[in-house]
C-alpha cells in the first residue's frame, strides 16, 4: 500500500495561511482518491477536502472558498493551501487515501491508508 506522511503544520494567527504538503510513497498514488481530514481538540475526525484522480475536488462548508486541494503527480504530493484561517481550523489533519473505484467517498471510514498528521494551531 502506498504511504503518507504529512507537513507543514505549524502554530498561526487567526487571518493567516498555510500550506500543508502529504508526500506519498508511491508514483501510484495517481490511481488513489485522495482526502484531508482534521480532528479538532476533542471533537471527531471531519473531512476537509478530497480530490478525485480526474482532479476534480469537494470541500465541507466550514471551509468551502478557503482552501484548496490540489495533487502534484511529478512529485507524488498532496497539498492543503488554506487561507483566511480561522480559530475553529484548529485540529490534527490527516492525509488519507482509498483505491478509486467509481466516486471517491466523503467518509473518513471508507480510506484505508492515513499519514501519522500534523497539527496545526491558529490563535
Amino acid at each position: 500500500d502506498v504511504q503518507l506522511v504529512e507537513s507543514g503544520g505549524r502554530s498561526v494567527q487567526a487571518g493567516g495561511s498555510l500550506r500543508l504538503s502529504c508526500a506519498a510513497s508511491e508514483a501510484s498514488y495517481g490511481s488513489y482518491c485522495l482526502g484531508w481530514f482534521r480532528q479538532p481538540p476533542g471533537k471527531e475526525r471531519e473531512a476537509v477536502a478530497r480530490i478525485d484522480t480526474d482532479g476534480d475536488t469537494s470541500f465541507g462548508n466550514s471551509v468551502h472558498g478557503r482552501f484548496t486541494i490540489s495533487r502534484e503527480h511529478a512529485n507524488s504530493t498532496l497539498y492543503l493551501e488554506m487561507v483566511s484561517l480561522l480559530f475553529v481550523d484548529t485540529g490534527r489533519y490527516f492525509c488519507a487515501a482509498t483505491p478509486a473505484v467509481g466516486y471517491c467517498p466523503r467518509d473518513a471510514v471508507s480510506y484505508n491508508v492515513w499519514g501519522q498528521g500534523t497539527q496545526v494551531t491558529v490563535s
